[in-house]
This record gives C-alpha cells, sequence and structure tokens, in this order.
C-alpha cells in the first residue's frame, strides 16, 4: 500500500509546531506562585533602566503582593504601573506593592505594569538570559531567568 505522504508531512508540520510552542514556553514556580515567560528588551550601551515583562499567577487560596525584585544587573528593582490621565500615560512606582488575588494573575507587559530595572550595571544583550528574584509578601521569592528579545522585539518567541 501506498500513500501520499501529504497527510504525514501535515501531521509532522503540526507536530513540529507544538513541540516549538512547547518549547519557548517557560514557567517557573516556587509555592502558589507560577511566573510565566519573563523577557526584558534589549538595551543601547549607557541606557541606565530597562523592563522586565511575564505572567504572574497566583494558584493559591489567598492573596499576595508583589513587593519588588534583587538582580546582580542592577542597582533596583521596582513594580511599577502605567495609567492613563487624559491623553497622558503615567508611570508610577508601587510602593505598597502590586496585590495579585487567590486564582488571580497579573500580566507585565510593555506600555502597562512592569518591573523596571533601575540602575542597569550593563547593558541587557539580546540572547542572554538575565536573573532575577521576584520578592512577595507573605509568600516566599522565586527565582527567574528574564530571557533578552531583540530591542524592537515584543512578547514572543
Amino acid at each position: 500500500m501506498r500513500t501520499s505522504g501529504k497527510g504525514t508531512a501535515s501531521a509532522f508540520v503540526v507536530a513540529l509546531a507544538a513541540a516549538s510552542l512547547g518549547a519557548c514556553s517557560r514557567e517557573y514556580s516556587a509555592g502558589t506562585i507560577t511566573v510565566v515567560e519573563p523577557w526584558s528588551r534589549a538595551t543601547a550601551e549607557g541606557v541606565a533602566v530597562g523592563a522586565a515583562y511575564m505572567v504572574i499567577k497566583n494558584n493559591g487560596v489567598a492573596a499576595i503582593n508583589l513587593v519588588g525584585g534583587a538582580t546582580p544587573i542592577a542597582e533596583a528593582v521596582e513594580v511599577h504601573t502605567m495609567t492613563m490621565e487624559g491623553d497622558v500615560t503615567r508611570m508610577r512606582p508601587v510602593t505598597d506593592g502590586l496585590l495579585i488575588p487567590p486564582g488571580g494573575s497579573i500580566e507585565f507587559k510593555p506600555g502597562a505594569n512592569h518591573l523596571m530595572l533601575v540602575g542597569l550595571k550593563k547593558r541587557l544583550s539580546e540572547g542572554e538570559n538575565v536573573p532575577l528574584t521576584l520578592a512577595f509578601e507573605p509568600a516566599a521569592s522565586v527565582d527567574v531567568e528574564v530571557a533578552v528579545k531583540a530591542a524592537g522585539g515584543a512578547h514572543g518567541h
């Protein structure tokens, strides 16, 4: 019996695409917290700030508060929110943390909530992974690796 190979080729493409998507997904968990696909954009030499983006899920039954973080490549990690006031976008540090409700999640993305890496000690280079520890109250800290994408790049694979 001879097959055309057309169905086999299609199945192979679908399987390859599914494997690629699975390989790109990076999750980090500690206790009831899951951090999904942390990433950042590359920065130019001499730039003093960068930003990190990700989704943080609270799988627990009690609220948790993201209060900040730490990384060896910056002097400070601050939680920032973005709000619209009329036609003006305002970015502000959140000094008392960002509450994540039980069973809820928060997405950090460009133009919205993000983690500001303040006082960069070196530039963020495309292709590198930057260690970042996220600090929560009352939960434990979560260690992640932030994938640095191209400067104009966006979230994705």
